[in-house]
């Protein structure tokens, strides 16, 4: 077992691991036991009453966080034509088309966060589908990442726009912003996250949905929330 550092303790000791921590008081404390040197990321794991077996279960989606997530995504934007120089004009980082795709292919590269397509792309992408899909990077209609609309994409994405996926045991993880971002920002942050996914309730789930809710800093320990915080 990997030994615990001194910070982390010291950190630990700060939390009591038998108490649900109200939203505001989960927010400071999540701040003062982040124990890395940089400005580290707050994170959040809802555990869900979801089986993920069953395809109506299954949880996949965006979310615009009011305050961004803090970290700056590179865009990919694979398109042709019109679409591309509108993309291009909106400031992704990268643009093309069977170029990019033999790039990816051939060179394993790999030099963006986001992939967005146009529907017209989407046969060209499904040749490299086992290289993108595994990275979690394949464009899909439920993430908004294939549209006819690249420009919404972009701004989406630069806006603080996240992606979230239930895992096969029910859980869902995503970033909600960084240490540095003020106590309010990371409230609105948070309960902007929480309410969107209490609105996409698969309605085939019966008794408790939300089983618990945590947040935590990089490298920092676990802060679990009182689910009476929130107005469900």
């Amino acid at each position: 077992m990997k030994k615990k550092s001194k910070k982390y303790i010291e950190a630990m000791q700060k939390i009591d691991k038998s108490t649900q921590y109200s939203i505001e008081e989960a927010i400071k404390l999540v701040k003062e036991t982040s124990i890395s040197k940089f400005d580290s990321s707050i994170e959040i794991a809802m555990r869900l009453n979801v089986d993920s077996k069953k395809a109506d279960q299954q949880l996949r989606g965006t979310i615009v966080l009011p305050n961004g997530s803090g970290k700056v995504k590179k865009i990919l934007v694979v398109a042709k034509g019109d679409q591309a120089k509108k993309a291009q004009e909106a400031g992704a980082d990268f643009v093309g088309d069977v170029d990019i795709i033999e790039k990816i292919e051939k060179e394993n590269w790999f030099g963006f966060d986001v992939m967005i397509a146009t529907p017209d792309i989407m046969p060209l992408l499904g040749k490299i589908g086992k290289i993108l899909g595994p990275k979690g990077l394949m464009p899909n209609p439920k993430t908004g990442t294939v549209t006819t609309d690249v420009v919404k994409a972009i701004d989406e994405i630069k806006a603080g726009r996240i992606e979230y996926r239930s895992d096969t045991f029910g859980n869902v993880h995503s970033i909600i912003g960084k240490s540095s971002f003020t106590d309010q920002q990371l409230l609105e942050n948070l309960n902007a996250f929480v309410y969107n996914i209490i609105k996409v309730k698969p309605s085939t789930v019966k008794g408790t949905y939300i089983k618990n809710i945590s947040i935590s800093s990089t490298m920092g320990p676990g802060i679990k929330l009182n689910l009476n915080s929130f107005d469900k």
